[in-house]
């Protein structure tokens, strides 16, 4: 029964100890859980997020509705989340982060896979429609507004009618892959100079590359 309550209370538990919230940010990576999802296109979020970790030494831990990191950059707090509710129910895991670790709307970034890009193409964006995403959706439904930021990662369109679900549930090719190792350095940068720099510079520096 104590490692019930033990369990309980560690799922439930604070991440962040900074008292100023314009100093706390929340970094939403949207993605699936399971094995069979890890390398797909649909998973981008949770890939950039497992980069993140290595680059700025911080490892997850499993939270209520998600796996939970935390690092620090010049005073700043950073909650990074790879919600466990699969992708069509994100917007639980968000609202309840925000909530818990009181965490301004206009500090909080998701990233999300986009087929309307090109491959590696990024797009900050502050506002706008889901775009047909389930997982935008859901986040939309659950913050009752379209106004939070978020970062679109192109993957492309490379596919036929009637296949675009086995395309963004698909693995990427090697040249892909190859190609991968440098956009997740562009996109680790973006995520810094969205925490240090503000957004409005750095959608001025980062969007379309």
């Amino acid at each position: 029964m104590f490692n019930i309550f033990k369990s309980f209370f560690k799922k439930n538990r604070s991440f962040l100890d900074e008292s100023d919230s314009m100093k706390k940010f929340l970094i939403v990576g949207l993605g699936n859980i399971g094995e069979e999802y890890l390398e797909t296109r649909h998973n981008i979020g949770f890939k950039i997020l497992d980069v993140l970790s290595l680059k700025e030494e911080f490892s997850f831990e499993t939270g209520k509705l998600g796996d939970l990191g935390v690092f620090k950059v010049k005073g700043r707090s950073i909650l990074c989340l790879k919600p466990s509710t699969y992708m069509n129910r994100s917007g639980k895991a968000v609202k309840y982060w925000m909530d818990k670790e009181n965490i301004p709307l206009e500090n909080v970034l998701v990233l999300t896979d986009d087929i309307n890009l090109s491959f590696g193409t990024l797009r900050l964006k502050t506002k706008g429609s889901d775009g047909g995403h389930n997982g935008l959706k859901d986040i939309q439904q659950h913050l009752h507004t379209t106004n939070y930021n978020r970062l679109r990662f192109g993957v492309g369109s490379d596919f036929g009618k009637g296949k675009q679900i086995d395309y963004v549930l698909g693995e990427w090719n090697q040249e892909e892959k190859d190609a991968l190792v440098e956009r997740y350095e562009r996109v680790n940068a973006l995520i810094r100079s969205f925490v240090l720099s503000g957004l409005n510079r750095t959608m001025n520096e980062y969007n379309g590359t």
